[in-house]
């Protein structure tokens, strides 16, 4: 069965951490760009980050460059999702996606393989 499983979400304090994981089953994430995506209740599904399958380069949503860093183990087929100086508008559920492309792409319709989703609250 092919599958992205995310792990790590939680509640945190703002200023805090979380780090994010998505861990492939069943295929391959080595040839997959891989976004992460988050939606808050009553938003529209958002571009959060992307890492390409080509030269691990790395894309980032204006709203979280300089806190939040993307990266990839292809050795543990997962890619990663570490998150800094949280604020209560990071407030959502994130998603993890994979396209079968050398980079990454903006439309979250274009993934072909998408996790369930881990709930990040960011509240004190």
């Amino acid at each position: 069965q092919l599958q992205l499983v995310e792990s790590g979400g939680g509640l945190v304090q703002p200023g805090g951490s979380l780090i994010l994981s998505c861990a492939a089953s069943g295929f391959t994430l080595d040839y997959y760009a891989v976004g992460w995506f988050r939606q808050a209740p009553g938003k529209e599904r958002e571009g959060v980050s992307c890492i390409t399958s080509s030269d691990g380069g790395r894309h980032y949503g204006g709203s979280v460059k300089g806190r939040f860093t993307i990266s990839r183990d292809n050795a543990k087929n997962t890619v990663y999702l570490q998150m800094n100086s949280l604020k209560p508008e990071d407030t959502a559920v994130y998603y993890c996606a994979a396209i079968l492309s050398p980079t990454c792409r903006a439309a979250y319709e274009e993934y072909d393989y998408w996790g369930q989703g881990t709930q990040v609250t960011v509240s004190s």
